[in-house]
């Protein structure tokens, strides 16, 4: 099958053929026709499939020549980096035509962004929290927008988006064909699809939330940070292996951690991106890591949404992702445009736990592998062990409400033989009597 074959006109394929793209990927195939058909569509396919291009291309054959000043459609992202992605694949598909479009986000001002919409545009894509704030500045008009996308819905969900995207769907016309997008589909985002989309069309690749084939998973089992540590240096040492390397950690801290720990003993260059970096050090990091100039490029899961780079040759989990439809996300920025990637997962015990629930969710167990020859396995460190029991307590009241934790079960034990009131080494049990 052809774009040809799927009513995609001439100017978009002569786009796509400049970007080397000649044969549809199967979500494109699925989606495209009934959204040329303008029915609403729920599209789940893992990253890197080409979703992107799955609704980008029938909207703006809808949209077919510039028509100021108002939008006529609207693409609604969770972070400012896929709004920057999806503006990037937007300016390629378009560039033969006279379409204009803009990106609204945070992190920089909204000057220059509200400049572009009194210029006319004919598309906009934005996170809903700029969105909203240019709208209540009445300087964005809706009345004219016909075509909405939701994409990755579910994180939009895990990052409480839930209240923006009802406030936006109450202020656009009810006559509007709506598109919703996301790799996996739990309650939350069937939520949204019943509220919002009339008889939708549900296209999907492979069932959701599958890893994507092109992509080799293994786990290790760890004890510890700093043994952590020991095996991604030692990894990343080989650098004709480990070429272009992405590292997800769960918090800007251990992002942090990573970073440092890496820095000048990889090699490659290592670049680093989360919440509380500045916006320009973001997308200059992602931008080197894209052309090459970075080998390594560490980062929190919100700050890596939109990163759609086709050469990672592997995906590390530093720390196993909380929300576990995250591991799906992750290990997607690997195997990506045809290609084939790895993705490794250091686990300690803590984190087993929300394993199980992963190799549930995406419905096969994940292959266990062996620290490597060489790497020097540390003993764990008493506050740190405390701090994973503390967590392994915490999901076993999740199992079981009644769970009182393994300091109850240690003092109900001692409690239960009496040894409290046993004298030790030979000498006699206190009284019970306070000393005023």
């Amino acid at each position: 099958m052809t774009f040809t074959d799927l009513r995609i006109t001439r100017q978009f394929v002569r786009a796509l053929e400049e970007m080397g793209i000649s044969t549809p990927t199967e979500i494109q195939q699925k989606a495209i026709p009934p959204i040329l058909a303008g029915q609403d569509v729920v599209g789940i396919a893992q990253t890197g499939t080409g979703k992107t291009a799955a609704y980008l291309l029938p909207i703006l054959q809808h949209l077919k020549y510039h028509q100021p000043p108002a939008p006529r459609a609207l693409v609604l992202v969770p972070t400012k980096e896929l709004a920057l992605q999806v503006e990037k694949n937007m300016a390629t598909l378009a560039q033969f035509t006279d379409l204009k479009w803009v990106a609204l986000y945070g992190g920089i001002g909204p000057k220059g962004q509200i400049e572009t919409l009194r210029g006319g545009v004919d598309l906009v894509v934005a996170t809903p929290g700029r969105f909203l704030e240019i709208y209540a500045r009445e300087e964005l008009s809706v009345k004219k927008i016909r075509h909405i996308v939701l994409d990755e819905c579910d994180r939009m969900m895990d990052m409480g988006f839930w209240p923006q995207l009802r406030e936006i769907q109450e202020k656009i016309p009810q006559k509007k064909q709506q598109l919703l997008f996301s790799a996996t589909f739990p309650p939350k985002v069937g939520h949204i699809a019943d509220n919002f989309l009339l008889w939708p069309t549900r296209v999907e690749v492979t069932p959701q939330a599958t890893p994507a084939a092109s992509v080799t998973q293994y786990l290790m089992e760890v004890p510890n940070v700093r043994t952590k540590l020991n095996i991604m240096v030692h990894l990343l040492e080989d650098a004709s292996t480990f070429t272009r390397v992405l590292v997800f950690a769960r918090t800007r801290e251990q992002a942090d951690q990573v970073a440092k720990a890496l820095e000048g003993r990889a090699g490659g260059g290592i670049g680093l991106i989360h919440s509380n970096r500045g916006q320009n050090a973001r997308i200059h990091a992602i931008e080197n890591f894209r052309q090459g100039e970075l080998r390594i490029l560490v980062s929190t899961d919100v700050s890596a949404r939109g990163l759609d780079i086709d050469e990672v040759s592997h995906v590390i989990n530093f720390t196993v992702p909380g929300h576990h439809e995250d591991y799906v996300h992750r290990i997607g920025r690997t195997g990506r445009a045809f290609r084939t990637g790895t993705a490794i997962t250091l686990m300690d015990p803590s984190e087993a736990w929300h394993i199980k629930r992963i190799e549930t969710l995406i419905h096969q167990p994940i292959p266990r592998a062996e620290i490597p020859q060489g790497v020097e396995i540390t003993p764990t460190p008493f506050a740190e062990r405390q701090e994973q029991l503390r967590e392994i307590d915490r999901q076993k009241r999740l199992d079981d409400p009644g769970f009182q934790g393994a300091f109850h079960e240690k003092k109900q034990a001692v409690r239960n033989t009496g040894s409290r009131h046993k004298p030790i080494s030979g000498k006699p049990a206190r009284s019970g009597k306070r000393r005023r």
